[in-house]
């Protein structure tokens, strides 16, 4: 059996996907701007005139993201569901984007782990040349941050109750297991709330402080934005639009969500348990009188 396919999206007998003209990547980039540009204002504190910017440029901006970005995927979902235009080729093409989008994160959070690992096997002068740094109160890995390894890994059980029940066309135990990874998301991240609320050093105290909040920051900001994700696939749940055969907008959420976890678990690992513990102090090698000649 062919399978060419004659799509509403291009009338055109063909295996693959030919996009219609859009105005949402054109809007897209004009929106990204100004999210920028407003960032940049904000940071700096620059005026025009007497016109205080403030958080004005960011909120627009975001604004301005967030309505591209719903219009923008709701012609896709419409490509998908109404069309049928995602043919097992075009199916192919998603998914070697979104593991090339994961690989360009997990990329991302290499950048932060090197800082960490570099401030912590070479500690300097200026932080005492021991790690933690002089002073820190760090945050015990067996408190707050092992509850929310807890809720995570958890949650990374519920999205897969889901996939297997949206595998089996159980469309009851897909929203359940989709609602339950919600709440668990917004479990952690009120926890990782209640744990910045507390902290003992601030961001710009020092390298451990400044790398920690940089990490485990981003890591916040990337389980938000799995819960969006993950919101978007309850409610298409729903409405019906996964079957066995085709669901991969929930699959590449649940890649994300996966791809969360197992980031948190090096978080804990190596910032919060072996960062705090195993600290290196270098004061024997180096006195503080000593003459170092090469």
């Amino acid at each position: 059996m062919s399978d060419k396919i004659e799509y509403a999206s291009s009338g055109i007998p063909q295996p693959f996907h030919l996009v219609r003209p859009s105005i949402w990547p054109l809007i897209g980039a004009l929106a990204a701007g100004t999210l920028a540009v407003g960032a940049l204002l904000y940071m700096h504190d620059i005026n025009l005139g007497s016109f205080h910017f403030g958080l004005k440029g960011v909120l627009v901006g975001l604004l301005a993201v967030a309505t591209v970005m719903f219009f923008w995927w709701k012609d896709v979902i419409h490509e998908a569901v109404v069309e049928k235009a995602h043919s097992p080729l075009a199916k192919i093409g998603l998914r070697y984007g979104m593991l090339l989008f994961i690989s360009s994160e997990v990329m991302f959070f290499v950048a932060f782990f090197w800082a960490f690992f570099n401030g912590s096997l070479f500690p300097t002068l200026a932080i005492g040349h021991v790690w933690p740094p002089k002073g820190m109160e760090v945050i015990n890995a067996f408190d707050m941050p092992l509850l929310m390894t807890m809720v995570l890994l958890l949650s990374g059980c519920t999205v897969t109750w889901a996939h297997y029940a949206i595998l089996h066309n159980n469309r009851y135990d897909a929203v359940r297991g989709l609602g339950a990874t919600i709440m668990l998301g917004m479990i952690f991240l009120a926890c990782q709330s209640y744990e910045y609320a507390h902290a003992e050093f601030a961001f710009s105290q020092n390298i451990y402080s400044s790398a920690f909040f940089m990490a485990t920051g981003f890591h916040g900001f990337h389980v938000f934005v799995g819960t969006c994700f993950l919101v978007v696939c309850y409610f298409r749940a729903e409405k019906g639009h996964f079957t066995a055969d085709s669901h991969f907008g929930f699959e590449a959420a649940a890649w994300y969500w996966h791809f969360v976890d197992v980031v948190w678990l090096f978080l804990f690992l190596c910032i919060y348990f072996w960062g705090n513990k195993i600290g290196v102090d270098h004061t024997a090698l180096y006195p503080p009188n000593a003459v170092v000649t090469y």
